[in-house]
């Protein structure tokens, strides 16, 4: 039987978004109200925490989330703060992958890099590639890039165009560029979307300063 997910948990997932989306604030990649992070509450019926929009990301409480279905829209219809503009992406993400956090935000390398391999960022022989599960030699990674769509149906219908599941053999690329806008990673928990955030940010800033 699906259940709502209870007031701590929603607050829990508030007070972790809030800390990542300080730390990524930090880092200059969610300047002022840009980005958006989510963490998945419930798989049936599909329920993520979304960071509210047009709230400065590094000044976050605990309470600025918004609960939304599978589709991205806000799950009770007395929600005044609107979601993120990007929600239902996150919501097709964590239904495509089976992710349980996904990061979105502004790193200017990534949209360097999607702006100069708008065909995919192919990355190969760098240590770091670990850190998205990777080998470090003798494979050739590829960070698809997509076009920027405000609707997000279209990006969600993108977005399965150059995904690929893991296989036995080789694990899923957990990162995707969307061209002239920004970065999204996701994991099976906020931990892993972060790692995955960080490592491939470092990975197209070297690629950025050095191809």
């Amino acid at each position: 039987m699906s259940t709502m997910p209870s007031a701590a948990a929603i607050t829990d997932a508030g007070a972790i978004l809030a800390d990542e989306a300080r730390r990524f604030a930090g880092y200059g990649w969610m300047r002022g109200t840009s980005g958006n992070l989510s963490l998945v509450l419930e798989r049936d019926p599909l329920t993520l925490a979304v960071t509210a929009s047009g709230l400065d990301k590094s000044q976050l409480s605990a309470t600025d989330v918004v609960l939304v279905d599978a589709h991205g829209a806000a799950v009770d219809p007395a929600e005044t703060r609107p979601p993120s503009a990007e929600a239902g992406l996150h919501a097709h993400i964590a239904r495509r992958t089976g992710a349980g956090a996904i990061f979105h935000v502004h790193a200017m390398d990534a949209v360097i890099a999607g702006a100069r391999w708008p065909g995919g960022v192919e990355l190969r022989d760098l240590e770091m590639l670990k850190g998205l599960g990777h080998r470090a030699h003798d494979e050739t990674v590829v960070i698809p890039v997509i076009d920027n769509h405000q609707d997000m149906t279209v990006e969600a219908a993108r977005f399965d165009e150059v995904y690929v599941p893991a296989t036995a053999d080789v694990p899923e690329v957990p990162v995707l560029i969307v061209a002239s806008h920004g970065i999204y990673a996701w994991g099976a928990t906020h931990l892993d979307a972060r790692r995955h955030l960080e490592i491939a940010e470092w990975l197209l800033r070297f690629t950025v300063a050095t191809r």
